[in-house]
């Protein structure tokens, strides 16, 4: 399944939770998992806490204080930083199904993570049985 997002700042999370849990639920699968994907090189997923929005905050943060959106980066585009954060997040990310429902802890949730912003994005939710 193909989902577009529209990002609204440079570099944010943005909480896709239930959008799998609803791809999960039109699936009818029990039991088995829900796979998300990005395919792209300045934006990633991850699984974080939901309950705190500080959290976000503190990671972009810490990720900038590392990765400073200036640098001494070589390539040109002048998003290197991007590059390096997405690839640290990851392009992907799987959760199991159990019992129709996503198996998150308590305060989990599922972020589209945008470096390189704002921009028309993508992801892709693939629920294999």
């Amino acid at each position: 399944m193909y989902y577009r997002i529209q990002t609204t700042k440079p570099q944010q999370f943005i909480n896709i939770t239930s959008t799998v849990a609803q791809a999960v639920k039109k699936s009818d699968v029990q039991d088995g998992i829900a796979v998300i994907h990005v395919p792209h090189t300045t934006a990633g997923v991850t699984i974080n806490e939901n309950a705190d929005p500080d959290v976000v905050r503190d990671m972009i943060s810490a990720l900038n204080k590392t990765y400073p959106v200036k640098g001494d980066y070589l390539h040109f585009e002048g998003n290197s930083h991007a590059h390096i954060k997405a690839s640290l997040m990851g392009s992907s990310c799987t959760v199991i199904i159990k019992d129709g429902s996503l198996m998150l802890g308590t305060w989990q949730g599922i972020y589209f993570c945008e470096f390189d912003g704002p921009r028309n994005r993508e992801f892709y939710i693939k629920i294999i049985d």
